[in-house]
């Protein structure tokens, strides 16, 4: 009869575990690649380099930066409420690209306006 490492037994609920947070990172990627994608729209890199421009001397940068850093809570605060909603059993989970769609449309976007002169419509 063979020895059983005990050590290597993977529980039941361990296993649970393991896929709930493989499927959490499913969806914070997707969120993260939305974000990404409306930073690239601009040709940003990222969205954590779009944002860096919050406090930037040109007026159009530092604009699209304070949209884009408000965006972004508004996306994370929207999807984290969301997802713990899935996990306490009160709402139904979505598909990835379903969620995906419902935060752009729960939380739209809108690139801030510069006038000719390099100021920003909320200035």
């Amino acid at each position: 009869m063979a020895n059983i490492d005990l050590t290597k037994l993977v529980t039941a609920a361990e296993k649970a575990t393991a896929a709930a947070s493989a499927l959490e990172a499913q969806y914070s990627n997707a969120v993260l690649a939305l974000l990404d994608a409306k930073a690239a729209e601009r040709q940003y890199d990222s969205i954590n380099t779009a944002i860096s421009y919050r406090d930037d001397p040109n007026a159009e940068f530092a604009a699209e930066g304070t949209a884009l850093f408000d965006w972004r809570s508004a996306v994370w605060t929207y999807a984290t409420a969301q997802l713990d909603a899935v996990k306490a059993g009160t709402r139904a989970q979505p598909t990835v690209a379903d969620f995906v769609s419902e935060i752009g449309t729960q939380c739209p976007f809108a690139w801030p306006a510069v006038d000719s002169e390099g100021s920003s419509d909320g200035s």
